[in-house]
């Protein structure tokens, strides 16, 4: 584990942030808005590793929305509900996970998967 500057600690700092308020989202929807604005805002100027947190971040959104989305359609047959129980662990698991790194000061293991 190396040094962090304190530009390091600062984003490191705002990526917990923003996977705490994707937790939070499972509660209170819109604060999973405001996790992907931070991501998108402090991405270009973070340290590579921490870059490939906020992209892994964006991209958490972004398809946990397709899963919402495609959960929501298919409950009228009823599997949509197994989609958006899915959802709940996929988001779960990728916010730890993401934060296991985050402390370990690593980026993810998969910035660009789909799964966890």
């Amino acid at each position: 584990m190396t040094e962090m500057t304190p530009q390091d600690v600062s984003g490191a700092n705002n990526a917990k942030i923003i996977y705490v308020l994707y937790l939070v989202s499972l509660f209170i929807g819109v604060t999973g808005i405001i996790g992907v604005i931070m991501a998108y805002i402090h991405k270009d100027d973070a340290p590579a590793w921490l870059q490939q947190h906020y992209q892994f971040q964006i991209r958490t959104f972004w398809i946990g929305v397709l899963y919402i989305f495609i959960g929501v359609l298919l409950s009228f047959v009823i599997i949509g509900f197994f989609v958006l129980l899915f959802w709940l662990i996929w988001l779960v698991v990728r916010c730890v996970k993401g934060l296991k790194a985050l402390g370990d000061n690593a980026a993810p293991p998969s910035p660009t998967g789909w799964m966890f």
